[in-house]
């Protein structure tokens, strides 16, 4: 069973004006300090129990990294300790410190000895390693030629293959593919009901609040609270994005300060796994989200109205297109899909070098959740269409809880409402 405690960490870097300030300060000591401390993280206290989940939240910048960086002991901490009981497999950013020029088998030898396995130990569990990240005959092939997800395929198989007391992960799912990521939360579940200890880092807050127990929210390298999951979740994204605004239903035309309030947009929602295909005839240049009052967005509330917005550039003469548009799950499971055809739009035709922008205008039923977006011209309706232009996952939407959220679990949000009447009542009242 592992622990871990942190008291009062802190981290700062050396800051010299000028480059002649570092030399000065090394050959001539006596002269005093030439520099200024920059700290990235200041005052962290906290504690993870055995078998307890904690997941770390924070913008790009706020310190997470540097922290499990110096819990792992990669980084040397400026101030306060870090005590840890049990082993640790750590998966910061990408890989486990893979060598580029070794094979993938090589690199499980390395990385399984820095975990405390023994060579027969590592070629003992090596089938299970090759099985669970089914990169097939890459395991034989240098790793400088692997992709960002199957680099992380095998660094998350090798940390996991055999369980350890304290598992960190931080943001290494994020460029996994759907199927890969579930297995991969399939395996940390297996891990916590066996007893090891979890910290997560991931801007995927729907996922934090799943399968953490409590959650740290670091702001500017200081813990801004350490608490219940869901609450400090909520305090994160009320920081992020100001939370539900009492003037969303104001007119906000011609106020830009207040639009910008109302904007949800989260930079790090980028994406990476876009697939483009299609005859030519048509090219779409650019997708994204809009909420009602035209700004772009990538954050919903459930119940919430926006627009998926694509722009169609025609490459010569077409006579009635079809535009389309589909919305799926984490998992690919497509949830929704319309096109102009079912939605009765009288056709056009189009010439070279013509460009429109089409807007879906969806209301928004889904459960709080990431998911993704697809966009299309084709030639006609019919399951045999040929594309004129198509963009699979070509953008990312996290849907948050919004006002009242009515979902327990599951990924749609019904709006449900509930009465009960008593049956003797319900007599009564027919007497």
């Amino acid at each position: 069973m592992g622990s871990i405690v942190v008291e009062g960490l802190g981290k700062a870097y050396k800051q010299y004006p000028t480059r002649w300030s570092r030399l000065s300060e090394w050959v001539l000591p006596f002269r005093g300090l030439r520099h200024d401390l920059y700290w990235v993280l200041r005052d962290i206290n906290f504690s993870v129990s055995p078998g307890e989940a904690v997941g770390i939240v924070g913008v790009n910048g706020a310190g997470k990294s540097t922290l499990l960086k110096i819990i792992t002991g990669t980084t040397q901490a400026t101030a306060g300790n870090v005590q840890i009981t049990g082993s640790v497999a750590a998966l910061l950013e990408l890989g486990m410190g893979f060598h580029p020029d070794f094979t993938g088998r090589q690199n499980v030898f390395m990385a399984g000895q820095l975990l405390g396995l023994g060579v027969e130990e590592i070629e003992a569990l090596m089938p299970q390693v090759e099985a669970f990240a089914e990169i097939d005959e890459y395991i034989e092939q240098p790793v400088r030629i692997y992709s960002s997800g199957m680099q992380m395929r095998l660094a998350f198989s090798i940390a996991t293959v055999k369980r350890p007391d304290i598992l960190i992960v931080d943001e290494a799912l994020a460029v996994g593919d759907a199927a890969f990521q579930r297995r991969c939360f399939r395996r940390i579940d297996e891990c916590l009901s066996a007893g090891t200890t979890l910290l997560f880092v991931s801007h995927d807050i729907e996922v934090v609040k799943k399968i953490c127990f409590r959650t740290l929210f670091i702001k500017d390298g200081r813990l801004e609270r350490f608490g219940p999951a869901k609450e400090v979740c909520d305090e994160y994204e009320r920081y992020l994005f100001g939370g539900q605004d009492e003037a969303t239903d104001m007119k906000v035309d011609g106020d830009p300060d207040l639009i910008q309030r109302l904007a949800k947009f989260d930079p790090s929602l980028e994406a990476s796994c876009e697939v483009r295909y299609g005859n030519g005839m048509a090219e779409i240049e650019s997708s994204w989200v809009e909420n009602v009052h035209g700004t772009k967005v990538n954050i919903v509330g459930c119940g919430e109205a926006f627009y998926w917005c694509y722009r169609v550039r025609f490459n010569g003469y077409f006579d009635d297109p079809v535009f389309a548009m589909m919305i799926k799950s984490r998992e690919g499971i497509a949830l929704y899909g319309v096109d102009s055809g079912i939605l009765s739009l009288i056709g056009d035709s189009y010439d070279a070098s013509d460009v429109v922008e089409v807007r879906f205008l969806l209301t928004n039923s889904l459960a709080p959740g990431i998911y993704y977006l697809n966009c299309g011209v084709r030639a006609h309706a019919g399951p045999d269409a040929e594309f004129l232009s198509r963009l699979i996952d070509s953008a990312i939407l996290r849907v948050t809880a919004g006002d009242r959220p009515t979902v327990a679990t599951g990924i749609v949000d019904l709006g449900a409402n509930i009465s009960i009447v008593r049956s003797n009542a319900e007599i009564d009242n027919y007497k």
